[in-house]
């Protein structure tokens, strides 16, 4: 995919670890120009308090072949969105792919407690990090995006519509922020479609996250090692297998016949024809609900 998205520019907010560093980087390998926002700097953390910084991700963007820019960016925060929005139209003078990647709940989440047990204020600040950021983020980046036609924005979730639509998803807040992000590309498909450009909502599946791997004690080079203790973890994907769906979806000349989907790395994987890192096609919502759901053992043949 190597310059396929030459000369292009893309916000990638909350670019700083996870999927959202997977798909900057991605998007630098295609020779697009990355944005990378985040509150995580080299001389200050958010919330978080994770090791990982927007500077390494940039880095990252530009080792990759594109080039990557860290603004420091807390996205509830209006002026700062604006300002940033503002100083891309100065450097550049368009915005090509729109990212809301913006998360920050998984220390929020409660899982599997009910809404009357689950801290209020914990829940709430949730629904701000995961759904507020990205209606600011969109309404102060949309104008400059709308300029040319062909535009997208990627609403980063968990969970495709099917799935989300018939499964609980943790807990009152999260499973509302997770669903409430595929609404929001929906809807603003159907605002973006007079100008030309694409909104979708994306899942990645189970994700081998910085903070995943910490948990389980392992590295994206021996991560197969954690499946001793959770079998399932063998259809996990790394952060760049979502991000090569985003960067495809980037340069494909007819992506509004996307616009307004639910979808996912591993079914997109199959329309594209891209793999994970190590070659292969991990589809884990389709082995969600045919093993893990059925109560099947951990089996990923013909699922990866």
């Amino acid at each position: 995919m190597t310059d396929t998205l030459k000369g292009k520019v893309a916000l990638v907010a909350g670019g700083t670890r996870g999927a959202g560093r997977g798909i900057a980087v991605e998007l630098g390998a295609a020779g697009a120009t990355v944005y990378v926002t985040g509150r995580t700097t080299r001389s200050e953390r958010s919330e978080y308090d994770r090791p990982e910084t927007i500077e390494e991700t940039a880095e990252l963007v530009s080792e990759a072949g594109g080039h990557g820019i860290a603004v420091q960016v807390d996205h509830l925060d209006h002026a700062r969105v604006r300002g940033l929005v503002e100083r891309i139209d100065r450097e550049q003078g368009r915005l090509d792919v729109l990212v809301n990647d913006v998360w920050g709940g998984e220390r929020l989440a409660q899982w599997e407690t009910p809404l009357w047990e689950h801290d209020l204020d914990g829940g709430l600040r949730l629904l701000r990090l995961a759904v507020d950021t990205h209606i600011v983020t969109s309404h102060y980046a949309l104008p400059l995006l709308t300029r040319t036609p062909g535009g997208l924005v990627v609403e980063m979730t968990d969970g495709t519509k099917e799935y989300n639509d018939g499964n609980y998803r943790i807990s009152v807040f999260y499973d509302l922020a997770k669903t409430a992000v595929i609404r929001l590309a929906y809807a603003q498909a159907h605002e973006l479609k007079p100008f030309g450009c694409a909104a979708v909502a994306l899942t990645p599946g189970w994700m081998r996250s910085e903070m995943m791997l910490d948990t389980f004690g392992v590295t994206e080079e021996n991560w197969r090692d954690a499946t001793a203790a959770q079998p399932h973890f063998v259809i996990s994907e790394s952060p760049r297998f979502t991000g090569r769906a985003v960067a495809a979806l980037a340069a494909d000349p007819e992506v509004m016949r996307w616009s307004g989907r639910s979808l996912s790395s591993g079914g997109l994987a199959k329309e594209y024809g891209f793999t994970d890192v190590d070659g292969s096609r991990p589809d884990c919502w389709r082995y969600l609900v045919e093993v893990t759901d059925a109560g099947r053992p951990a089996d990923a043949t013909g699922y990866r």
